[in-house]
């Protein structure tokens, strides 16, 4: 499988999917847009991976590439590709499908339980997920659903937590990616952020549950063993 990931920030890398992808042989190539924009051919690639970042998709004017990005989520889409998209990447699949991104009435960032709906019960590459889990959040925005979509997961702070898209193409607003050291880097660059808030927990309190990691961890990689398996 040749995998083509998006990454937005230095600090916010594929983590377990990398591992993941190395110990299964799959080729990975980045387009790592803090360095610079280059952007493959929609045959130069079987899977198309679009990690977080602190922006927002609708932040043009401070990344323009942003506009050109959007562009190639959709063209990825329309060809039949496989897609994941986490965190903002799963907002800009959102707003590649035509759905509004906006601020969420709360910031939600730390460990947080989501509970996956009735469509993830009947979706066979979601039941890798327990019906509720703790993953990692760490987002601001949400979007709402894009037409043809099916809601999988929801929380309490944010509803649409997670989504598929004609069977290929799945968004996941939190973080089974994470590892130790992403999320030690993530809390580093992102200590403003960490405001005392309804859904917003402390450093220490993030930490202490870092035993959650390796369930999350779990997670992702049967999805994406399933993903593998569509083609």
């Amino acid at each position: 499988m040749r995998i083509h990931i998006l990454q937005h920030e230095r600090f916010e890398g594929p983590g377990y999917i990398e591992v993941w992808a190395k110990e299964n042989n799959h080729e990975i190539t980045f387009t790592k847009f803090y360095e610079q924009v280059k952007l493959p051919g929609i045959n130069d690639f079987d899977m198309l991976i679009i990690m977080g970042g602190p922006m927002g998709i609708y932040d043009e004017d401070k990344f323009p590439w942003l506009t050109s990005e959007k562009i190639f989520i959709k063209n990825v889409i329309d060809s039949g590709k496989l897609v994941l998209g986490i965190c903002l990447g799963s907002q800009l699949i959102a707003a590649s499908l035509g759905a509004k991104v906006y601020p969420n009435k709360f910031k939600e960032i730390g460990w947080f339980d989501i509970k996956l709906t009735e469509n993830a019960k009947n979706n066979l590459l979601f039941t890798s997920f327990p019906q509720q889990t703790k993953v990692f959040q760490w987002h601001g925005d949400t979007f709402d659903l894009p037409e043809g979509a099916l809601l999988l997961a929801e929380s309490e702070a944010c509803k649409n937590q997670a989504f598929v898209y004609k069977e290929k193409v799945f968004a996941l607003q939190f973080h089974c990616e994470v590892t130790e050291n992403s999320l030690q880097e993530m809390l580093e660059e992102g200590k403003n952020e960490l405001k005392k808030e309804k859904y917003i927990q402390t450093a220490e309190e993030i930490l202490s549950k870092k035993y959650l990691i390796s369930d999350n961890n779990k997670m992702i990689q049967k999805l994406l063993e399933k993903m593998v398996n569509i083609r």
